[in-house]
């Protein structure tokens, strides 16, 4: 343990740098941040364990611990929740992977099927590269949860809103942890930017400052967590209407389409688009999710179809 805690802080270390203590930096980004962590936290029989993989654990297992006591609270019983995680994970897994694999690399992707699949690379010469899952996109896990969740409510017999609107209450924090972890791998970077709030991402081969859009997001969504929870504890009889799916579904892709306008495209052949529309493939697939969380945050009528009455607080 001790060693661990002393790798930790030397990692820390290494993760936030004065600016004029580098070299080779643009003289006009001084107050900028160097970005330069390793990606891998240890070794476990000599095997990596990035810092990546450890953010997704940490976040769904907050998002567990949340929706487990949600489930108490409204009496619930355990049987209807122990399964819940299973659905949740490979819903959000297969989904984000599929939609990173359709939405922004679909030529690819046709071409080298098992790819999608497999956490491997098919390399020009025939052989095969262990890569992990590069490759995930958040409006993919989103749908990707939704219809796994639809699938449990069939099986288990709970109401569906009910069903989103916990687990919505819980997924800030998870995705909070997963925007830490695109920083901790240097992914999903802001524009250019002189601000004092530019980070130079040195593992990117760059020697000027980007705005640290993943922890823009990151910190947004630690702040909406507690707001939910303080608006679970005072409007506890509107859960199983939609309203905290609606709410949770606003806020999170309102501020994923306006912070993409700090961000640099995810693939070249977005600059078309942005080029024609002034918007990226992230701010389109959004809106639709914004569209959607308005319906029910203000009380759609196929919610209330669907859902339970706000007098109610058992399923």
């Amino acid at each position: 343990m001790i060693h661990f805690l002393s790798h930790i802080l030397v990692q820390l270390q290494a993760l936030v740098v004065p600016l004029s203590f580098g070299k080779g930096i643009d003289s006009t980004t001084l107050l900028s941040i160097v970005w330069n962590p390793d990606k891998v936290a240890f070794t476990v029989f000599g095997h990596p364990i990035v810092w990546y993989a450890i953010m997704w654990v940490v976040g769904l297992a907050l998002a567990y611990l949340v929706v487990m006591k949600l489930y108490k609270d409204q009496h619930l019983p355990d049987e209807k929740f122990d399964p819940l995680f299973i659905y949740c994970f490979v819903g959000i897994l297969l989904g984000a992977r599929l939609g990173h694999c359709l939405f922004y690399e679909r030529a690819y992707f046709m071409a080298n099927p098992l790819e999608m699949f497999l956490p491997m690379k098919h390399l020009a010469d025939g052989s095969w590269k262990f890569t992990g899952y590069a490759g995930l996109a958040s409006h993919g896990g989103t749908l990707g949860l939704m219809i796994a969740l639809w699938f449990y409510v069939r099986k288990y017999k709970v109401n569906l809103m009910r069903v989103l609107d916990n687990i919505a209450i819980a997924t800030p924090i998870t995705a909070c942890f997963i925007r830490l972890g695109n920083l901790m791998n240097s992914e999903i970077v802001g524009k250019p930017t002189d601000s004092a709030l530019g980070f130079i991402f040195v593992q990117n081969h760059e020697n000027f400052a980007r705005h640290p859009g993943q922890l823009y997001e990151a910190l947004f969504y630690l702040l909406l967590f507690p707001i939910g929870l303080w608006l679970y504890k005072r409007y506890k009889t509107k859960v199983g209407t939609g309203y905290f799916f609606g709410w949770v579904l606003t806020c999170i892709f309102a501020f994923r389409f306006f912070v993409e306008f700090l961000k640099e495209v995810q693939e070249p052949w977005e600059l078309s688009m942005v080029e024609t529309i002034g918007l990226n493939q992230g701010q389109m697939l959004s809106i639709p999710f914004v569209v959607l969380g308005l319906y029910c945050w203000l009380g759609g009528k196929y919610c209330k179809k669907l859902g339970e009455q706000p007098t109610q607080n058992k399923p």
